[in-house]
């Protein structure tokens, strides 16, 4: 288990799907603490920024000397942009820095990441749909958005 999954300890749906990106559901400040401790550089917020969180996101997360991004992720597929979005961000960070992405449970972060998964990283999708289901995707119309997406970006 890496430092990164370990300073999650406690974190709703905390997972790794991929070394050195760990996903949750919303997060303390003592994660945060100690996410910066075990390396991590950005952390991605996948809320919408009204969405009421236990603290200022941007403002706790900055202080932690954490990157902050946000890709508002809506409980109701609408449109690619989030996912689009998600996987520039992803193929920035992945490999280079480490990374935490985060919602309220998990749920829309393991349903924005299936076409990451699958497109850049080569994951079939029973593999790519089951570590969404680890990190906490439990809806299947945002499961069907994804790979929905993920089919129309295929030749």
């Amino acid at each position: 288990m890496s430092q990164l999954l370990v300073s999650l300890a406690g974190a709703l749906n905390a997972y790794e799907p991929v070394a050195g990106l760990v996903t949750g559901g919303q997060p303390l400040v003592e994660h945060l603490t100690a996410l910066k401790r075990a390396g991590c550089d950005v952390v991605v917020d996948m809320r919408d920024p009204m969405e009421e969180q236990p603290f200022d996101a941007p403002e706790t997360i900055r202080a932690q000397a954490l990157e902050y991004v946000n890709i508002p992720v809506s409980h109701t597929p609408l449109d690619d942009s989030a996912l689009e979005a998600t996987r520039g961000a992803l193929r920035d960070v992945v490999g280079t820095r480490h990374a935490f992405l985060y919602c309220n449970s998990g749920n829309r972060v393991g349903a924005a990441l299936i076409p990451y998964l699958m497109l850049d990283r080569g994951l079939d999708e029973e593999t790519a749909v089951d570590a969404a289901m680890r990190m906490g995707t439990r809806h299947a119309e945002l499961l069907e958005w994804a790979l929905a997406y993920v089919r129309r970006q295929q030749p």
